[in-house]
């Protein structure tokens, strides 16, 4: 079995891909602007490297978000003005780093998958984490997001936060034996993702992913 991006990762198992279905994985026609009702302005972000796979600041108390060298996740976008937008958008790339850490430590019952998913997304987040583990695979090189948006619902207490994913350069290894499955570059490295992110009540910096929206094979995205 050679590398799959955290999208595709779901074919591994009968289960996940059940799961990828039902969160509105492969091609996303049902994502469009719909899906957060009175949705606010969309801001478009310009490019701007974050340090990979480094914690946010204002994660919650007792959760680590941090991740062994060899995996790399960037987040290659600026945070949008709007306070809430930046938040949601701050949480969506916790809520990945908290996957691959899952990942890393064999757990589907991490820490961070529960802060920083609910719903549909902890549903997602802990089907991709297992699929990881059933294969008995880790991940390994570097996972970049770019061209991301925001867009807020007329409430304030969601925001769908969409972007690409490039897994050209990010690979599964076997636990076992710490081979690399690579593969060469084609279109299954792009991945267009949208992460409907909800507020958390009791918190004024906490947001969650509530629904994982998958478009596989993203010609969009190259």
């Amino acid at each position: 079995m050679k590398r799959r991006t955290l999208s595709t990762a779901a074919a591994f198992t009968a289960a996940a891909a059940l799961l990828l279905t039902a969160c509105g994985g492969g091609d996303d026609s049902s994502t469009d602007s719909d899906e957060i009702a009175g949705a606010g302005r969309q801001s478009e972000q310009s490019s701007k490297s974050a340090e990979p796979g480094a914690p946010q600041e204002d994660k919650p108390d007792g959760v680590d978000l941090a991740l062994p060298k060899d995996i790399n996740l960037v987040f290659d976008w600026d945070r949008p003005e709007d306070k809430n937008e930046a938040a949601a958008m701050d949480d969506a790339a916790n809520f990945f780093r908290a996957i691959y850490r899952g990942v890393d430590k064999r757990t589907a019952k991490e820490a961070g998958v529960v802060a920083y998913a609910t719903g549909e997304g902890l549903r997602y987040a802990q089907t991709q984490v297992n699929a990881w583990i059933d294969g008995g695979w880790t991940a390994t090189g570097t996972l970049r997001h770019y061209d991301a948006t925001t867009r807020s619902a007329g409430d304030g207490t969601s925001v769908e936060v969409a972007f690409c994913a490039d897994s050209g350069k990010f690979f599964g290894k076997e636990v076992k034996t710490g081979k690399v499955l690579t593969t060469k570059p084609s279109i299954e490295d792009f991945d267009y993702y949208k992460i409907i992110m909800v507020k958390v009540p009791t918190s004024d910096a906490l947001w969650r992913a509530s629904k994982v929206f998958v478009e596989t094979k993203a010609a969009k995205c190259q």
